[in-house]
């Protein structure tokens, strides 16, 4: 059933990050309906759609809207990723929401924000990332920056922030009895995530410049090409890690590599690794380094991953109709984790308002 069975949430149509967190709840056992508007080019067997019900209604139609107002009254949230007042001009905005359900937690998801003097302009998670800060470090110095598309802002500072927020109005109305609204935009949740980062400013290892800091320029955490055209990754941040990177690369006695927090020889020892690591294959510097506490990984597309040892043991990965897919996480002890792929399906107010009746 998974751990938050009986949560039961409402999914305005939209893309990307929303659906991706209410595909996300789902996963984790929630009752997620998705209204759909008229002809939507949503397929039921699509990823994003997974574990969900889909109702179909005209928001602009008085009768559609009466019927999702009462499905409002009756659930734990709602979410939905509409520019700022189109929910309003709808006549489903929080005020209206909220009177109908006072413990509603009513999730907005934007790139913006709801307030501010780009809160009504397109963009997307690239755009977001630049000016929160968080593409910044995203790249090798004098270079352009550049992220993994829709994971640093779509994902990473805007779904799983609603989520976040979403569920903890939830438990917040289960012992007060007032909902809320929660506005998760994907510039600040971007900018909360360089906390981490921004934690190291007071004490020099982190520099406004890009390529001289603790996790962005040295050699010993990067990712370097092999000979055979792959990559791998060295993460030796810590003293220990990079003593036995030195010792099975035979360089414990090479005077370039004896001042690891040098930044000034960061450019030299990187030469010299790249020199090294184009020696030997991919698979080759797995056989000597994978499993070992020097921090090491091949980078891998996603196929390639989900046939990975730890990847498979652990079920990381499902295949569904010729396609990968990630399976639910994170997991929990006492409730198992969902196996083979939960459909979604059409249905109707009647049998959800029985459902949750």
């Amino acid at each position: 059933m998974g751990i938050l069975s009986g949560v039961k949430i409402i999914e305005m149509e939209g893309i990307g990050p929303g659906p991706f967190a209410a595909m996300h709840l789902a996963d984790l056992g929630a009752d997620v309906v998705r209204i759909s508007r008229p002809n939507s080019p949503d397929p039921l067997s699509s990823l994003i759609m997974r574990g969900k019900k889909v109702i179909t209604l005209n928001l602009k139609d008085e009768e559609d809207k009466a019927e999702l107002m009462r499905l409002i009254a009756q659930a734990d949230g709602l979410i939905e990723g509409m520019r700022p007042g189109v929910m309003e001009r709808l006549g489903l905005g929080p005020d209206v929401c909220l009177a109908a359900n006072p413990k509603l937690a009513y999730g907005r998801l934007t790139g913006w924000g709801q307030t501010g003097p780009l809160s009504h302009a397109a963009g997307h998670d690239l755009n977001y990332i630049a000016l929160s800060g968080a593409l910044w470090y995203s790249g090798e110095a004098g270079s352009r920056p550049f992220a993994p598309p829709s994971l640093i802002g779509d994902i990473a500072g805007g779904a799983l922030y609603l989520t976040i927020g979403l569920l903890a109005a939830i438990l917040n109305a289960q012992k007060t009895g007032k909902g809320d609204v929660i506005d998760a935009a994907m510039v600040d949740g971007s900018a909360h995530m360089m906390n981490l980062l921004l934690s190291l400013l007071p004490s020099g290892l982190l520099q406004m410049e890009r390529g001289k800091s603790l996790l962005d320029g040295p050699h010993w955490y990067d990712s370097y090409v092999c000979k055979d055209g792959e990559f791998i990754t060295i993460g030796s941040l810590e003293p220990k890690f990079y003593t036995l990177l030195l010792e099975n690369l035979s360089l414990t006695n090479d005077p370039d590599f004896s001042q690891q927090m040098n930044s000034k020889l960061w450019p030299t020892q990187k030469e010299k690794l790249v020199a090294i690591f184009e020696t030997k294959t991919q698979k080759e510097w797995c056989e000597q380094m994978e499993g070992t506490d020097i921090c090491f990984a091949p980078v891998l597309n996603p196929k390639d991953a989900a046939k990975h040892p730890h990847i498979q043991e652990r079920q990381v990965y499902q295949e569904h109709n010729g396609h990968i897919e990630a399976n639910p996480a994170p997991r929990f002890t006492n409730n198992a984790q969902t196996k083979g792929r939960k459909i979604a399906i059409k249905t109707d107010i009647e049998a959800v308002l029985k459902e949750w009746s």
